[in-house]
Order: structure tokens, then sequence, then C-alpha cells
């Protein structure tokens, strides 16, 4: 999404300062754009060649993430729905099919990424039935060969794609070796015996909530932080189904971003009754903030 897409935590320890005392060692940080969304990297405790070592890799690792997800750029999504076949889907993209299968699941269909035609129709203004109808994340047949869409089909990753690659650099950082480490990709993972103070905030920047993060990752999803349709007056977080209209903000923790980026999207289109139970078939998430309906 772009780059405002679901920037509604504030997350670091320059920001709101960290729950006891930093390492000693020097801070390296680096940032950059990845997924039309600002990332940021923050490493404490490591040793100058260590965490360089890390960043280039870490750069190198988010190329990778565009040249699969990004649909802004010639990318492996961009080619399936040009052509509606993708044959020798990479590793990561077979990855993220398999959580959504999972998520379209646990959430009755409310996360769907197959929901691209009817927010591009929504951005443009045109009316949603027709796009509807091209829509529908069972219509999608994959396997580890081939992805085959039906015509005038077409997907989007953006509610998986920043927490997964969330994800890529944490396990990166592990191999590094690297101890403490905050990854803000559009969604977060705070690493190591550090525990980061975080804060939720709404479209409007105002804090809903203070809490603390170690060794877990955080999504928010707020449907109004983008608006989207001439007018720009529509939120840009959809209910594939056509059943609810979105709901301000909903943050989810999770042991993966990816995980946390699919729930808290979907759990923007759901009643709370169906939220709390897509939430018990992740024993390892759980709702941060919801706001009212």
């Amino acid at each position: 999404m772009s780059v405002s897409r679901r920037r509604f935590l504030i997350l670091s320890a320059c920001v709101l300062g960290a729950a006891g005392t930093a390492q000693a060692g020097a801070v390296h940080e680096w940032q950059g754009v990845a997924l039309g969304a600002l990332t940021r990297l923050r490493i404490e405790g490591a040793a100058p060649g260590q965490a360089s070592r890390f960043l280039t890799e870490a750069q190198a690792l988010l190329r990778r993430v565009e040249a699969t997800f990004s649909l802004h750029r010639e990318s492996e999504l961009v080619r399936l729905n040009r052509s509606g076949i993708l044959t020798h889907p990479s590793p990561a993209m077979l990855e993220l099919l398999a959580l959504t299968d999972r998520l379209h699941d646990a959430t009755g269909g409310a996360f769907d990424p197959s929901v691209q035609p009817l927010w591009l129709a929504r951005a443009s203004g045109a009316g949603g039935d027709q796009a509807r109808r091209l829509t529908g994340w069972t219509q999608v047949e994959h396997d580890p060969d081939r992805v085959r869409l039906r015509p005038g089909m077409a997907l989007t990753f953006n509610g998986l794609a920043q927490g997964w690659a969330a994800d890529q650099l944490a396990a990166l950082a592990a191999r590094h070796g690297l101890g403490d480490v905050l990854i803000d990709s559009g969604e977060q993972r705070g690493l190591g015996k550090r525990v980061w103070d975080v804060a939720i905030a709404g479209p409007d920047g105002a804090m809903l909530r203070r809490l603390r993060l170690q060794e877990r990752a955080l999504a928010t999803s707020s449907a109004l932080g983008t608006r989207i349709g001439p007018a720009g007056d529509q939120p840009h977080i959809l209910d594939p189904r056509g059943q609810r209209l979105a709901r301000g903000t909903v943050s989810v923790s999770a042991a993966t971003a990816a995980l946390a980026d699919g729930l808290s999207t979907a759990l923007c289109v759901m009643s709370d009754q169906d939220a709390d139970a897509a939430l018990r078939r992740f024993s390892d998430a759980r709702l941060e903030w919801r706001s009212p309906a």
C-alpha cells in the first residue's frame, strides 16, 4: 500500500523510550521504502561489522520481497495478475498462498487477496457489482507448480506481505546472531531481551493504547488510514463479501508479523463475535485494540 497504508504504530525507543535501559553498545539504524511503506531497522549492542553485514543483506532481502509481491513494479504478482497464470511460483509466493488459505477459512472469507478488482473499482469511482463478481479466493487455483486466476481476477498481498517481510528480516537477524533488533516494515517485530514500548494510534494520530513488545509482532489496520475514491472518502479496507463497512482501528499481536498483519486486516470487516471466533483459531494471536463498531 502507500506509505500511510497502516502506519498507526509509533514504535521506537527514540519516540517512546524503552522498558528498561538499552544494552551497552552502539545503536545502528537504517530506513528505506519497501512495498510502499517506510521500513525502519534498529539494532542495539552489535559490533559495527556485524550490523553492517546484516543491513546489507536486509536491503537485498527487501528487494526480493518487492520483486515478488509489489503491485507497482514488475514482480511475480504483477505477472500473475497480467496473465492469469504463474508457473513455478516461488517459495515466498507459495508460503503466502498457504497462509491465505488458513486466514480465509478462519475469518469466514473476510480475508481475501482476490479483493483487488473491487479495490480498483472503488478507487476509480466505478460501481462495485461487476468487480465483486471477479473476487473469491476459492476460485484461485494453486499448487506447488502453478497458480491460476479466472479471467479478470487479480490478487493483492498488501494485507500480508509487509508482515511477512518483517518475519524474513527477523530470521535474517537471527542468522547473523543479532540480539536486540526492532523491525518496522509497516508491521513490527521486536527481537531479543529488549522490551520495546509501543503506542497504537488512530488515523488522526491520537494515542489509543501503549503496550510492550518482546519477541512478538504487532500489526494495526485502520480503515480510513488511507482514503480512496474520487472524493477521497472511501475506506481502503473492503469487505470482499460485501457484508460490512470497515471499522476504525484494529491491532493484533502474534508470534509472526504476517499472521498479525492478516488478522488485523480481516478483523476490520468482521463483527466482534466473528472476530473473536477467528482469533481463537490461532493460539498465538491476541487482540490488542478494537475500535467500537
